[in-house]
């Protein structure tokens, strides 16, 4: 009878033992894929927080550029459409439009010595360095999650629960760059 007692129980520890595993891998995987979802939602922060000051330079840029209209219109109908939708595509035609912002700015040096201008110059600078840190962020969790998801055994246990790999979102314009 103490024979099948010591047999029983090794038996429950080898199975509790292979249920924490079981266990610690599954929070494993959710944790990593819940610190994706956040980091890419720190970037959509951020590039809100950019696109909110757009109005603004353009309303300084206006001032001086009357004849630039149809490009700072193209700016706020896209930010306009940005903030109602929120999609990947126009998110990077709004970009390619606020370098194109930028570089008008660049043609009119009395834009620059604005004290506007220049407060919103050091807004943007370090809402560009807010961005490039965020998406550095987000490209080692991406890194960390899709490499559990495909090392073993975690991988085995990825398949089970239906976590795949994810494709790092691709930002047209990586970073723009504010010189004036």
């Amino acid at each position: 009878m103490g024979g099948t007692m010591n047999g029983t129980a090794i038996i429950l520890i080898v199975v509790g033992i292979i249920l924490l595993t079981i266990i610690g891998i599954y929070n494993s995987l959710v944790s990593s894929y819940k610190k994706v979802e956040r980091s890419r939602s720190l970037i959509d922060i951020y590039l809100k927080k950019r696109f909110d000051l757009i109005p603004n330079l353009v309303e300084c840029v206006k001032g001086y550029a009357k004849h630039e209209k149809e490009t700072l219109e193209e700016i706020t109908r896209l930010r306009t459409s940005f903030g109602n939708q929120a999609n990947e595509e126009d998110a990077n035609k709004l970009n390619k439009h606020y370098q194109g912002l930028l570089a008008l700015a660049e043609s009119y040096p009395e834009i620059k010595a604005g004290q506007n201008f220049l407060q919103l110059q050091e807004e943007l600078s370090n809402i560009e360095d807010e961005i490039s840190a965020a998406r550095r962020i987000y490209s080692v969790d991406i890194t960390r999650y899709n490499t559990k998801v495909e090392t073993f055994p975690t991988n085995i246990f990825a398949n089970i629960f239906g976590y795949k790999t994810i494709e790092p979102v691709k930002f047209e314009v990586e970073d723009v760059k504010v010189k004036f």
